[in-house]
């Protein structure tokens, strides 16, 4: 994991005006959220088993995450390698699998190396850039 240098941690903005403005650039809600913190996410890099994300962590100052209304503040966005186990899984139930059931995999690393480190810093922190100065987005008070 690389955290980044950029201006947006410590900013707020409503959940739904802030999903709007990152689908814009790409970036979705990861699927890993509870009601008080989540992700953004998006595919820098895919090589084989290795994916470079661009991860731009949040939590909830004002209400729940299912709300479009509810006030969140972020955090330090980082670049993370998650490497996908491809082989076959001994964890799972060959019942599951069977039918369909069991479709994802446990990951091999969750925080994989990075190579060309200096590469994914500069694109993730030009990724937030070219959105982080947006109106929508409130900044602390200093």
């Amino acid at each position: 994991m690389i955290e980044l240098k950029t201006n947006l941690p410590g900013k707020k903005s409503l959940f739904g005006d802030a999903r709007n403005i990152l689908l814009e650039h790409d970036i979705q809600m990861g699927g890993n959220w509870d009601f008080d913190r989540g992700n953004f996410d998006t595919i820098l890099n895919q090589d084989g088993s290795d994916t470079i994300y661009l991860r731009i962590p949040f939590h909830v100052v004002d209400g729940e995450l299912d709300e479009d209304s509810a006030m969140i503040e972020f955090d330090v966005p980082f670049i993370i390698n998650h490497v996908v186990n491809i082989g076959l899984d001994d964890d799972d139930s060959p019942v599951l699998a069977s039918v369909g059931l069991d479709q994802f995999q446990t990951p091999e690393d969750k925080d994989g190396p990075i190579v060309y480190d200096e590469k994914w810093v500069h694109e993730g922190e030009a990724r937030i850039a070219k959105f982080s100065d947006h109106p929508i987005f409130i900044a602390p008070l200093v």
